[in-house]
């Protein structure tokens, strides 16, 4: 009895048998022809609903909670800033500055409720937040000690606010910080996924294409027909697939590069910028607060005054790189609050420096004017260079968060459609490429 040969073998037979054959090579051309086209099809939807899928990451995911946390990191240092504002201005508060903090404590508490929410808690981004839940609370304590003792009058007040910055700058902020370069560093993952080419699709629909052209070409030589039908309709279907693929993806691609150039890399510069002025701002306030009390680690110097210096020269080289950004994009909207924002950092500077004079010879009241005004009334204070500079600052975040947001979108929406439509154009595809054979075959029947 001889032994049994295994289906596989037994199909192989078959299939070098039939390709003696002109009608089994045809058939064999026919089946490949369809697999290559439908595997063209499928891979194409699967890579470029990847990247669809990380374009979409990119506008609703990754940038909101990258601006998420440069608004948590602003609004500590603006509650900063206001408490010792506040503080500055007597046991009796000015409402206007106590519903700044408040509103900027609020802010921050319910952003970290929402990136809680959206965050995985085992995360680096998990443990920032979580840090800064913990800390927050502490840190609205001190304040309060710090306010109740000055409306007493009690000298004890102005310790329990150092300690208060003390914990913003050495806690609260450094974690939202972190917070917000983790944020930003997944937000560029999901630019690079989203902007990779689909090389593997490309060099599919090249290879798909060239056996449709072989197979029509094998067909003309032994028919003298130049058109078959059939391979004509799948040739184009795949056409269409390929160049749909490479041209979706180009605009999506320079879309998304025109998001990250012309709206977050200037959203990134723009916040730290925003950050550094409400920092120094906040170092100002207390270096009047203080009053020399603490000096830095060599004991040499005053430490807020050192730091409001140390803020003010990084406020500089981030507007220095805002206004080069809007110069290489052409973006006159934008560079304009950025001018604004310099001139009035220039302003706050030479302010703060016949502030410092006045102080330092021994007029403390009128050094305080100087830096918080008076009569309710900024005008001509440091303080009022300070709030034209964020307000020039925040004319410029708006601005290129509305800039990101049309590239962004654009960018998606030129991947909309791609993936049903090449998978529809495959299977429309490889059915003519049946069908083209098949009207070849018939002929020998």
């Amino acid at each position: 009895m001889p032994p049994q040969r295994s289906a596989r073998v037994v199909a192989a037979e078959r299939l070098r048998a039939a390709a003696t054959t002109e009608p089994g090579r045809l058939q064999i051309i026919g089946a490949v022809l369809a697999l290559l086209v439908v595997a063209f099809g499928a891979v194409t939807a699967f890579e470029v609903s990847d990247r669809a899928a990380s374009a979409d990451d990119v506008v609703r995911r990754s940038q909101p909670l990258s601006a998420d946390a440069a608004n948590i990191y602003r609004s500590l240092a603006d509650a900063d800033a206001a408490a010792a504002s506040g503080f500055l201005a007597g046991p009796q508060e000015p409402p206007g500055v106590h519903e700044q903090y408040v509103k900027d404590i609020d802010e921050a508490s319910q952003l970290l409720v929402k990136a809680a929410a959206n965050t995985d808690s085992s995360t680096k981004s998990g443990h920032e937040i979580t840090t800064l839940n913990k800390e927050l609370p502490r840190y609205t304590g001190l304040i309060e000690r710090a306010r109740a003792n000055n409306r007493q009058g009690l000298p004890l007040g102005g310790a329990y606010l150092r300690y208060a910055n003390q914990k913003m700058a050495g806690e609260l902020l450094p974690a939202a910080e972190r917070l917000y370069a983790a944020e930003t560093g997944r937000l560029g993952k999901d630019y690079d996924s989203a902007r990779t080419w689909p090389f593997f699709s490309l060099g599919l629909g090249v290879i798909a294409l060239g056996v449709l052209f072989w197979a029509q070409r094998r067909n003309f030589h032994r028919t003298n027909r130049v058109l078959n039908h059939g391979l004509l309709a799948a040739t184009a279907a795949s056409l269409v697939v390929l160049l749909w693929l490479a041209v979706g993806h180009s605009v999506a691609r320079s879309d998304l590069s025109d998001a990250n150039t012309r709206g977050q890399q200037s959203l990134d510069v723009l916040n730290r910028a925003r950050i550094d002025s409400l920092k120094a701002r906040a170092n100002e306030n207390l270096t009047v607060v203080a009053r020399g009390a603490v000096l830095t680690a060599d004991g040499k110097s005053d430490k807020y005054e050192t730091d409001y210096g140390t803020g003010m020269k990084a406020l500089g080289a981030e507007l220095a790189k805002a206004a080069k950004l809007a110069d290489d994009t052409h973006d006159t909207a934008g560079s304009e609050p950025v001018a604004k924002a310099v001139e009035s950092v220039s302003e706050w500077q030479s302010r703060h420096r016949t502030a410092r004079k006045t102080d330092d010879s021994g007029d403390y009241d009128t050094a305080l004017k100087q830096i918080i005004g008076s009569d309710g009334s900024t005008k001509g204070s440091t303080g009022e260079s300070f709030n034209q500079v964020d307000k020039a600052l925040r004319q410029a975040l708006a601005h290129e968060q509305e800039e990101f947001s049309r590239a962004a979108e654009d960018g998606r929406g030129a991947l909309g459609g791609l993936p049903i439509g090449a998978a529809a154009l495959a299977v429309l595809g490889a059915v003519a490429a049946i069908v083209g054979v098949n009207r070849r075959l018939s002929e020998f029947r």
